[in-house]
């Protein structure tokens, strides 16, 4: 049975706190911010939090032996 192996695609978008929950970049902050208003550049700021089910999953997907 070959191992298995990490997902890289998540490993470059996602990171896993020490409670378990993911957390992601927010998007729509790549380009065009001219665009787009101070406060809701500044909104845009704070990473995202992913919690429960999906948040196992993309462990799962990052560190599958553990």
């Amino acid at each position: 049975m070959p191992k298995q192996k990490t997902h890289k695609g998540m490993k470059k978008r996602f990171k896993i706190t020490a409670s378990g929950k993911a957390t992601h970049r927010s998007s729509n902050r790549g380009h065009k911010l001219s665009g787009k208003s101070a406060s809701r550049k500044r909104d845009l700021r704070t990473e995202g939090i992913i919690c429960g089910t999906e948040a196992k999953k993309i462990a799962k997907a990052i560190a599958p032996g553990k």
